[in-house]
């Protein structure tokens, strides 16, 4: 039996518009509302709803006197972080030693309740929210360094492990999609039924010990993964 799509038939309809705007087939003015309604076989209401849809996620802007037209959008690498500059800035959540996530632990070789020190983060592009970040590092390292204090970091983390003779050389880091969880659709600001990509990554010394364990969520919508490599 073929899967049928039990999705609200706007958010078909906002599906179906969004492949579109994003393959670049759909560029300039959008169909009229009547238009949509005619070619998806809907009502008024419904068209509505699905573009409110594609406006909320930013695929979609409505010019007063003259329509609704689909959005020059800027996607996120989503390798891209420099704070320093483009607009990049972050706030401190919190610092705290914890018990961090099995996925962590095993990362760390830690023992069953052992602690490490987290770095709780929202990184904003130009004022808007774009990521959470949940960085740890080992007791080991992170002790009585600026990683442990609830400040920033002169120079970021990475600039603070080499001066502790434990720069990075190298990551591991594995993509996920899901839901986002009620904390992080508020804070990031995601409009509904948007999944966030989850990244896990690794870094590690120049000797191969793992140094930093960080856990990114970030809105699908605003990120996109760009990838070259020979064949």
């Amino acid at each position: 039996m073929s899967r049928q799509d039990g999705r609200p038939r706007h958010q078909q309809i906002a599906a179906d518009l969004r492949a579109l705007i994003m393959s670049g087939d759909l560029s300039g003015k959008l169909p009229t509302t009547h238009e949509l309604m005619e070619r998806y076989g809907v009502g008024s209401p419904t068209v509505q709803r699905a573009i409110q849809v594609l406006k909320d996620e930013g695929f979609a802007e409505g010019r007063r006197g003259s329509g609704v037209y689909a959005t020059r959008r800027v996607p996120i690498d989503t390798a891209a972080y420099i704070p320093a500059e483009g607009g990049y800035t972050y706030r401190l959540l919190d610092v705290v030693e914890v018990v961090p996530p099995v996925a962590v632990t095993e990362a760390f070789a830690l023992q069953s309740q052992q602690t490490a020190i987290l770095r709780h983060r929202l990184m904003t592009l130009d004022g808007v929210p774009v990521e959470l970040s949940w960085s740890y590092y080992p007791l080991s390292i992170a002790a009585g360094t600026a990683l442990a204090e609830r400040k920033r970091i002169k120079g970021g983390a990475a600039a603070l492990l080499a001066g502790l003779g434990r720069a990075p050389g190298r990551y591991d880091e594995v993509t996920s999609a899901r839901l986002p969880t009620t904390a992080e659709l508020e804070l990031l600001e995601l409009p509904d039924d948007v999944p966030v990509l989850r990244q896990f990554r690794v870094l590690f010394d120049e000797g191969g010990q793992p140094v930093e364990a960080t856990v990114m969520i970030k809105g699908a919508h605003r990120y996109e993964e760009r990838v070259s490599g020979l064949i």
